[in-house]
């Protein structure tokens, strides 16, 4: 744009881009930070009324013997075989590398350290978490005689540290990946039901074979949920700070100097000669 001096009243509605900095308010956190809070309230909620029913043998408490029992005696050993791969999978020994391979390939692709970062601190977390809540409550494991491999599990058995692990990543890694490309509804779907057959596979498995409860299972998901809560509040809290730092952009209107302005001045009165030239031309065919 040539320079020169504005004239007075004289603005165009030129639209052009600016960025306003602006300070968070409380509403913008609450509006971030809601759904966090909602996933951890339901998890931690769920938690501790399944804690109460297993302390006072009351509700589904009452159905974690009788299930066990009837799985032990209708066991195979094609289903130990594959309920054994699958709890060897999703332990302490294979999960942990399965997490690291997931967040170098996707630093790798994505060139952003922060999901694979959050991925990471999400299972770390949930890890920490199943550790102290076992040791915490201090609930035996069902009897060695319904184990498949009687003592094969010797820590606490609230909640299910298998069904957390599997739970919290396959969480995690959708809704990251939803949170990258929300629009991306069809790989939604089938990320969410794969998800569902992967924890049912996980949570079924150490309940065929022995090693945990109905209920310690179930609280298993209620920690991976509320798990998934935290990281939703640390992906939005960033979304918000990014935001903040470099707010999307609005227009304003561009101040510009008559002589920028000279051109449509011109154009305007060679419109109006126009006309006028053709009514002369037209006259002079009349005569």
């Amino acid at each position: 744009m040539r320079g020169g001096a504005c004239g007075p009243g004289l603005r165009a509605t030129v639209p052009r881009v600016v960025r306003m900095t602006r300070r968070m308010r409380a509403s913008d956190a609450v509006l971030a930070l809601w759904p966090a809070v909602v996933l951890m309230a339901v998890g931690v909620a769920g938690f501790v009324g399944l804690l109460d029913w297993v302390r006072e043998n009351e509700d589904l408490a009452r159905v974690d013997q009788p299930l066990l029992e009837l799985l032990a005696d209708q066991r195979s050993p094609g289903l130990e075989t594959f309920f054994s791969v699958v709890s060897f999978l999703g332990g302490p020994v294979i999960l942990p590398i399965v997490v690291a391979l997931i967040a170098l390939v996707w630093w790798r692709v994505s060139r952003s350290w922060w999901e694979p970062l959050l991925l990471v601190l999400a299972m770390v977390m949930s890890t920490g978490l199943t550790v102290l809540l076992k040791a915490a409550v201090g609930r035996d494991r069902p009897a060695d005689v319904l184990m498949v491999v009687p003592g094969g599990e010797a820590s606490g058995s609230f909640p299910s540290g298998h069904t957390v692990g599997a739970t919290t990543l396959v969480l995690v890694v959708g809704y990251l990946l939803w949170h990258e490309d929300a629009e991306a509804s069809w790989a939604l779907t089938g990320w969410v039901l794969g998800s569902m057959a992967i924890v049912a596979v996980v949570g079924a498995g150490r309940l065929y074979l022995g090693y945990h409860f109905l209920t310690d299972v179930i609280a298993g998901l209620c920690v991976a949920l509320a798990v998934l809560g935290a990281v939703v509040g640390a992906e939005r809290w960033h979304d918000l700070s990014l935001e903040r730092r470099d707010p999307p952009a609005r227009p304003s209107a561009l101040a510009v100097s008559d002589e920028d302005l000279a051109w449509v001045r011109d154009a305007d009165d060679a419109e109006v000669t126009e006309p006028e030239e053709a009514d002369g031309g037209g006259e002079d065919d009349a005569r």
